[in-house]
């Protein structure tokens, strides 16, 4: 695999790909809302940091979230109120789960990235 980008870069480019707004809240980033990088699969949990791995979330989102999974803190958002970004969501554990079958390795967070593809499935009201 070819070296990743580093920190700002990947912010930026994932800011180029998702858009200008969080993923959880759906607030505009701003000079008041600052952007930062939010891992799908948690760094404790085996998650790389990769792009694939990598949503704009702003600063409260990131922090209030924590180590939550991201369908629990999916559904926490919503019951907040909160416009969360299911369709993003979904896309990044998709990106992520093929972009570790193609790389290889990170075994740690495969089991966890699973369980959370099927929680967000099962939890998506049928069209």
């Amino acid at each position: 695999m070819t070296a990743q980008p580093d920190r700002a870069a990947r912010l930026q480019l994932v800011l180029d790909r998702d858009g200008p707004t969080c993923v959880w809240c759906g607030r505009c980033f701003s000079p008041l809302v600052r952007p930062t990088t939010e891992h799908v699969v948690p760094r404790v949990k085996g998650g790389p940091s990769w792009l694939e791995n990598e949503l704009a979330a702003c600063g409260r989102c990131n922090g209030e979230r924590g180590h939550r999974s991201p369908v629990e803190w999916l559904e926490e958002c919503r019951r907040r109120g909160w416009p969360a970004d299911a369709e993003r969501l979904a896309r990044a554990l998709d990106d992520l789960a093929a972009a570790i079958a193609r790389s290889g390795g990170q075994r740690r967070a495969r089991p966890y990235l699973g369980a959370q593809l099927r929680r967000l499935r099962r939890s998506r009201p049928a069209a």
